[in-house]
């Protein structure tokens, strides 16, 4: 079953639609990567680096609930989202500042590790590419609702809200035609 076309001027139906369908994969692959790292890292070897493994495993977590809001796409899961992305941002750059800074507590990488330069520093910028959709979607779907809101406005043009048949009554008891 494939997804309605949308116009240009009108939002997608969900966030997982366009650009969102890429988010929702790369979310997923780091999902899939972070948490199935991290459950070996605490299974066969916690003792050696306990701090990075459990930031590992919360990178994980943040990473599957961002995966399912993104792909859910409901106004409630867009607000889960937006958290999440914000919370991985945040947890990215304290993680790789405090890894640089204490490399002792990091024997062993995570995630975050050096901003994510152990993959290519997607996690830097995954989290910044999740809000700027999701702040891109939310404004067009206000644009397209303020603009379903004036056009029914526009429908009765009168004070009544625009239903015709309530304009017709009120007409009829002031003595107007209508």
């Amino acid at each position: 079953m494939s997804e309605p076309a949308t116009s240009p001027t009108s939002p997608p139906e969900s966030t997982r639609t366009g650009p969102g369908r890429l988010l929702v994969a790369v979310y997923a692959l780091f999902a899939l990567s972070a948490s199935a790292r991290a459950g070996v890292q605490i299974a066969t070897k916690f003792s050696h680096a306990p701090v990075a493994y459990v930031l590992s495993a919360f990178a994980g977590l943040v990473y599957i609930v961002a995966t399912v809001t993104l792909a859910n796409g409901s106004r409630t899961a867009r607000r889960i989202a937006v958290v999440s992305c914000s919370v991985e941002l945040i947890g990215v750059l304290v993680v790789g500042t405090w890894s640089i800074l204490d490399r002792a507590t990091f024997p062993d990488a995570t995630v975050w590790s050096g901003y994510g330069s152990g993959y290519g520093f997607v996690p830097l910028v995954l989290p910044v590419f999740g809000l700027l959709w999701l702040y891109r979607w939310s404004r067009r779907a206000r644009t397209r609702k303020a603009a379903a809101v004036t056009s029914a406005g526009d429908a009765g043009d009168t004070a009544d809200g625009g239903d015709p048949a309530v304009h017709a009554v009120t007409s009829r008891e002031h003595g107007q035609a209508g």
